[in-house]
């Protein structure tokens, strides 16, 4: 099974890896991490993704690196991009190269 078939936000593992195994609310968890309880419900939720913010935090409560986040949300962004541009019958697969235009001494 390929990660572009069926991607996973970044919330669902934050809440399953991280908030569910150490038994943490997401208000609890917005406390702890200083920002506004919606920005964690709704990341949990999967109705927003990592801000380079949320990343900062959430790398230094839970000993990951910012980077690791960004490319959570970076991947499930780019999974579903993918699936929708698979899923248009409208857009070529195969980006085509213009040919190289040469200009006469009379155009330029």
């Amino acid at each position: 099974m390929s990660l572009f078939e069926d991607p996973v936000h970044p919330g669902d593992l934050l809440k399953e890896l991280y908030l569910d195994p150490q038994e943490l609310g997401a208000i609890a968890f917005a406390r702890r991490l200083g920002v506004p309880r919606t920005r964690i419900e709704r990341l949990i939720k999967a109705t927003t993704g990592i801000t380079p913010d949320s990343a900062l935090r959430l790398a230094r409560v839970f000993n990951t690196t910012p980077a690791h986040w960004v490319n959570l949300q970076t991947n499930y962004d780019m999974a579903l991009a993918a699936n929708e541009i698979a899923a248009s019958a409208d857009l070529p697969l195969v980006a085509t190269c213009p040919s190289k235009t040469t200009f006469s001494e009379e155009e330029t």
